[in-house]
C-alpha cells in the first residue's frame, strides 16, 4: 500500500476531514487529525446538513457509518417554507404529500461530528491544534501549532476550511467576491426567545424573499434557530461598516435599517442576549483553477473549491472529495502518492467546476429582483 509506513497529517477536524481519517484507518493507515477546539465539547455553529445520495451519504456507506447516521438524523429537518419579506407563505413542504427535500436527509451539524469522531481511533484527534506553519523536512512537512507544539507528517492533507492557512503553500490563486455577504447568526433556546420565528420554521426551514435580500432560518434539534440574512454589499461591507458584530445592538441597529421594508416580525431574532453573529463575505474559487500536484501536499472540502452555500453542497463536496482521496490512496490504480494526488486532483477539480458554477447560479437567483418566485418555480421543476 502506498501508505505504509507513512505518517498522514490532516488539518481540519470538519466532515470533510474526519471522513478522510475514518476511510483512511479502514485500510490501515497511521492518519492523525488536527483541529484547532480545544476539545470535542466545543459547541458547533451553523445550519442543519442534508446529506446527498452521491456525496454525503456515500461518504458515510463506504465509512460504515450510514446506520449511525438514520440513528440520529432528523426525518422532517428539510421541510421548508418559503415566504415574502411580510411573511405571507407561497410555498409549504409541511402540507405536501411528499416534500422537496425528502431524499437529501438531514442532521445538525454537531451529531454528523459526533459520530465520525466515535468512530475513529482513541487519540486520532489531536485537540487544541491550530495550525500556524509547516516547513519542508525530510521528505515530509514539519507543521508548527499555535500552543508551541510541531508534529512530523510524511503526507499533509489540508481540510481546514474556506479560509485555509495550508492552501498557500500549494497555489497562490485567489478567491472571487460573489456580491453577496452573509450575516449568520444563531438564537439560543428558540422556543422561548423566538416563538413567532420558531413556529413559522415549523421544525425545518424557511426561505424569505424580498429586495434582492434572502433570510433563511434552519430549526436545529436542539432547540435553536440558525439564521442567515443574504445581501450584495461591497467586499470589504463587514470589515468597513464599523458594526462590532459582538454586539447585539449594533447589528440589530444594521438590520432595521438594512431590512427596513421587511415586516417587523423578522424584528424577533435579536429579541434576546442569547444570540451570536459573524459576518461571512461569501467568495469562490475561479471556475478553471488548475495547479501543479505536490508529491506530498493535498487539500479537500472549502480549502479547495470554497463556494456560496445557495446549493447546499459543501458539506457534501467535502465529503465525496473524501472517499475519491481515500479511494486514490489506498487502491492499486497509483503507482506514487504523487500520481495519486494528481489523479485525486484532477477529478475533484472537475467536479468542483460544475459544482461552483451551480451555487454562483443559485446565488444569483436568490439575490435576484423576482427571486421569490423565481425560487417556486425552480421548486416547482
Amino acid at each position: 500500500m502506498l501508505l505504509a509506513d507513512k505518517k498522514i497529517a490532516i488539518t481540519g477536524g470538519g466532515p470533510g476531514g474526519l471522513t478522510l481519517a475514518r476511510l483512511l484507518q479502514l485500510k490501515g493507515a497511521h492518519v492523525n487529525v488536527y483541529e484547532r477546539d480545544v476539545n470535542r465539547d466545543v459547541r458547533v455553529q451553523g445550519a442543519t446538513l442534508d446529506l446527498h445520495e452521491e456525496s454525503g451519504l456515500e461518504a458515510l456507506r463506504r465509512a460504515g457509518l450510514i446506520e449511525a447516521f438514520y440513528a440520529r438524523y432528523r426525518p422532517h429537518a428539510g421541510r421548508m417554507r418559503i415566504t415574502d419579506k411580510n411573511g405571507t407563505i407561497y410555498l409549504d413542504d409541511h402540507a405536501a404529500e411528499n416534500a422537496y427535500a425528502e431524499d437529501r436527509p438531514e442532521i445538525d451539524r454537531a451529531p454528523l461530528r459526533e459520530i465520525l469522531l466515535d468512530s475513529l481511533k482513541p487519540g486520532t484527534v489531536v485537540w487544541d491544534s491550530h495550525f500556524v506553519s509547516m516547513e519542508q523536512q525530510n521528505k515530509g512537512w514539519l507543521l508548527h501549532f499555535k500552543r508551541g507544539s510541531s508534529a512530523y507528517a510524511d503526507l499533509v492533507i489540508a481540510a481546514d476550511g474556506a479560509n485555509s492557512k495550508i492552501r498557500p503553500y500549494i497555489t497562490d490563486i485567489q478567491p472571487v467576491y460573489s456580491g453577496i455577504t452573509i450575516v449568520e447568526g444563531n438564537v439560543y433556546d428558540a422556543p422561548k426567545n423566538a416563538p413567532q420565528l420558531w413556529e413559522w420554521v415549523k421544525g425545518g426551514k424557511l426561505f424569505a424573499f424580498g429586495d434582492q435580500q434572502s433570510l433563511i432560518l434552519s430549526a436545529k434539534g436542539e432547540g435553536s434557530l440558525s439564521f442567515y440574512t443574504g445581501c450584495r454589499v461591497e467586499e470589504n461591507w463587514a470589515r468597513e461598516s464599523g458594526i462590532d458584530f459582538n454586539n447585539k445592538l449594533q447589528v440589530f441597529d444594521w438590520f432595521k435599517e438594512a431590512f427596513g421594508s421587511w415586516n417587523s416580525s423578522w424584528q424577533e431574532l435579536f429579541a434576546t442576549d442569547s444570540v451570536w453573529f459573524i459576518p461571512r463575505p461569501q467568495y469562490h474559487f475561479p471556475l478553471n483553477q488548475q495547479w501543479i500536484t505536490l508529491p506530498n501536499l493535498t487539500m479537500l472540502g472549502d480549502a479547495a473549491h470554497r463556494m456560496p452555500p445557495y446549493a447546499g453542497e459543501g458539506v457534501n463536496m467535502a465529503m465525496q472529495d473524501a472517499f475519491e482521496l481515500a479511494e486514490w490512496l489506498t487502491s492499486k490504480h497509483a503507482d506514487t502518492i504523487e500520481m495519486a494526488l494528481a489523479k485525486y486532483e484532477n477529478q475533484m477539480l472537475n467536479r468542483a467546476s460544475e459544482v461552483t458554477q451551480f451555487s454562483l447560479d443559485n446565488t444569483e437567483l436568490l439575490h435576484s429582483e423576482d427571486a421569490l418566485h423565481k425560487m417556486i418555480a425552480m421548486m416547482n421543476g
